[in-house]
């Protein structure tokens, strides 16, 4: 078990770098991607920023306090790695580009993301038993992870419930379970690894 200061400290770098990795400098390319007119660079941030969203998800089921965050974090973590490398096409066409400052930084990122998630789901896989125990759940080590999202909600929800916020990620969750879904058992057979028909 971790000390209580090294965890506090692992928990709140974690979410530091969640929001340079993956929120400021994803905005940044996608924005550098539209003003560079580099179709399948924007293609493949807007696709990232469709499975990212799970991300959301988990901060608001944080602040409502449900454990099945755990699991909707660690899932996450697997799937946008996936998002960034699955797109054969895609891959095949950035790939083919003429080297530029936008594809090294975009192919950085990538590599980074990539090193991040696979690092921070190894770390939450140690707390995974968090998801599926109340009283686990209710632990210190497994409530540390809690308290980035419950800052979020003091700086730009203060004035909701728990609750509320909570019931936000609880039908974001819905929506996005039932939106992978179609695409594995519907869009993925039809189209496979291509991102664009």
């Amino acid at each position: 078990m971790l000390e209580p200061s090294f965890l506090r400290a692992l928990v709140w770098t974690d979410y530091r770098l969640a929001v340079l990795f993956m929120v400021f400098l994803p905005l940044v390319l996608l924005i550098w991607a539209f003003v560079q007119k580099n179709e399948a660079i924007q293609r493949l941030l807007i696709i990232y920023w469709k499975v990212a969203s799970l991300l959301m998800i988990t901060v608001y089921l944080m602040i409502g306090g449900f454990n099945i965050s755990f699991l909707s974090g660690l899932m996450a973590r697997v799937l946008i790695p996936v998002s960034l490398w699955f797109w054969v096409d895609l891959n095949e066409e950035i790939r083919e580009q003429p080297g530029s400052l936008l594809k090294l930084f975009f192919s950085a990122w990538r590599w980074a993301v990539t090193i991040y998630n696979i690092i921070g789901g190894a770390i939450l896989l140690g707390f995974l038993p968090c998801a599926f125990s109340g009283v686990r759940f209710g632990a210190a080590d497994c409530q540390v992870w809690l308290e980035p999202s419950l800052l979020y909600r003091e700086y730009f929800h203060a004035g909701y419930t728990f609750g509320f916020l909570g019931f936000f990620g609880i039908l974001g969750l819905v929506i996005y379970v039932a939106s992978l879904a179609w695409f594995v058992f519907v869009r993925l057979g039809k189209q496979g690894r291509q991102a664009i028909n």
